[in-house]
């Protein structure tokens, strides 16, 4: 899948970002460590140069997983070598540079798990991956649908501060004017999920948009990626293995495409990525889903007493589709240097996902953090979480 990369590039890439970004400029005497890894382990930086393709990565049997490592260890050296060695000009350049690729780093935590999962499962052996399975041994809330929850409309900041870390699509921080809407207190469950494929949603063309429909009778789609139906009972193939579809916990691996047509289907809609914002700005303390520290890798189900009353697994369990495309935000000015290339050149045909997912670090997961994929894409533990015009 052109979207997969092997585990050891993950592990070389991010090593290869702090050579690149960081020793090659302020590293005295910089020689690289190896002439061809940077044509290796670049991944989009078209100002950096060739680059291998990243549906041939997987073709890349050299170098080693050992090799790798290696790699890492050198690079993790003579990074602290330069920060214990340099004077405070240097630092207030690096420092900030270093922590830019320790987030960089986290999110590639991330895609190690989701890769692996779609490694994994596309294996006819199917594998089984180290973790801590919370599958069916939740205490389920089956007498508690969905509420929704009023939001009131008005004029709201959102964005990230001017202090701290966030991205730079994040900023700057500005003014919205919302209308009065509502929110689900949780995300669509497998089991609602469920009525949708048993009403024939994948097969009622009156529920997608144009190119949702054509990606469903081009791939041949029928329910969210790894579920798999035997002899009419629905299964869930997880890192921890194949179990039966608990109707209780989040759905995930739906496409934008998906989720859209479920919301059209309950009569309901996404929630712009103001909206969401604004909401999880505004929400009683409630309990969160889980985070790749807890190595489950799977979200967890509604709990009896995560029900207080507020929204629920806003942040972690499964990143949730937003009706609104990945654009700029007003007074947003890309840098100039290659890391422009790291967010601002997406900026076109791709949705906006928010809230963090089981994969996701814990500390890395904000309100303003604006995660963005192309609406066909389902491979990421992507969920559904739907709003109401009052």
């Amino acid at each position: 899948m052109p979207d997969v990369s092997p585990p050891k590039w993950h592990l070389g890439h991010t090593a290869w970002f702090f050579e690149r970004v960081i020793l090659q400029t302020f590293e005295p005497g910089h020689k690289p460590y190896h002439e061809l890894y940077s044509f290796i382990f670049n991944s989009y930086y078209q100002s950096f140069g060739q680059r291998v393709l990243r549906d041939s990565r997987g073709v890349l049997s050299r170098p080693t997983v050992q090799e790798v490592y290696a790699y890492r260890r050198s690079v993790d050296e003579r990074l602290l070598a330069l920060l214990q060695g340099s004077n405070a000009e240097t630092l207030s350049q690096v420092n900030p540079l270093v922590e830019l690729g320790i987030h960089h780093e986290q999110q590639h935590q991330e895609l190690l798990v989701t890769d692996i999962k779609h490694i994994y499962g596309s294996n006819p052996l199917r594998p089984v991956y180290p973790t801590v399975d919370n599958g069916g041994k939740a205490v389920a809330v089956p007498q508690c649908p969905a509420r929704p929850l009023d939001v009131s409309g008005g004029v709201y900041d959102i964005g990230a501060p001017g202090e701290g870390f966030a991205w730079d699509n994040e900023r700057p921080r500005h003014r919205v004017i919302l209308e009065d809407f509502q929110l689900m207190h949780r995300p669509v469950s497998c089991g609602e999920y469920l009525d949708f494929i048993r009403d024939r949603g994948y097969q009622n063309p009156l529920l997608w948009s144009s190119d949702g429909w054509d990606t469903v009778m081009r791939d041949k789609w029928d329910s969210p990626l790894y579920w798999e139906n035997q002899d009419g009972l629905w299964h869930l193939w997880t890192l921890a293995g194949l179990r039966p579809l608990s109707p209780h916990e989040p759905v995930c691996h739906v496409s934008f495409y998906e989720a859209a047509a479920f919301a059209r289907w309950a009569g309901q809609r996404l929630p712009t990525e103001q909206e969401w914002e604004v909401a999880a700005s505004l929400a009683h303390p409630a309990a969160s889903g889980c985070f790749l520290e807890d190595r489950s890798f799977h979200p967890t189900s509604f709990q009896q007493d995560d029900d207080s009353g507020g929204l629920l697994h806003m942040l972690g369990n499964v990143w949730e589709w937003t009706n609104s495309a990945y654009l700029p935000y007003p007074g947003y000015r890309q840098e100039r240097g290659p890391l422009g290339e790291y967010n601002g050149k997406f900026m076109i045909n791709q949705m906006v996902l928010r809230g963090g997912s089981c994969a996701t670090p814990n500390s890395h997961i904000r309100t303003s953090y604006r995660n963005f994929f192309q609406c066909e894409k389902r491979w990421q533990f992507t969920g559904i979480r739907l709003a109401i015009d009052p």
